[in-house]
């Protein structure tokens, strides 16, 4: 990974092999990022997405092999426990043109990725929220 800070914004490259949100992880804690937000494309060739059933509080993953387009990642950056919270989602589209998306849990890069880290200045944790399961946005 490699990436350059223009004012409040970080170009970030992901290179081939590289996993995205370790090298997300890597960069907020180099950078000190606890607020922000994240969109990108890219390729992969592998990636663990997946979606959460709030009636029975339960995340489904799926895994995709095999190359892929990564036509969008978008999400935010937070803050738990003094760390950095990634709640990402991707698209991913395969050689069928098929389209499979949902919320981010890896994603391994088979030729490029590359995202626009926007800060905000401010703090927002993360709290557990009972109804639904999630750790959710704590404005306090």
């Amino acid at each position: 990974m490699e990436y350059r800070k223009y004012g409040d914004h970080y170009l970030v490259r992901i290179d081939r092999g590289e996993e995205v949100m370790g090298s997300l992880t890597t960069l907020c804690k180099e950078e000190h990022i606890l607020l922000g937000s994240v969109s990108g494309l890219g390729a992969a060739d592998y990636a663990k997405v997946g979606i959460y059933r709030v009636s029975d509080h339960q995340f489904e993953g799926k895994e995709y092999f095999g190359e892929q387009e990564v036509s969008s990642i978008v999400g935010s950056i937070t803050e738990k426990d003094g760390e950095p919270y990634l709640h990402l989602h991707i698209n991913l589209c395969d050689d069928n043109m098929n389209i499979h998306g949902g919320h981010l849990t890896a994603c391994r890069i088979s030729g490029t990725c590359e995202l626009t880290v926007t800060v905000l200045d401010g703090h927002v944790g993360r709290k557990y929220d009972e109804i639904t399961g999630l750790n959710i946005y704590d404005f306090a």
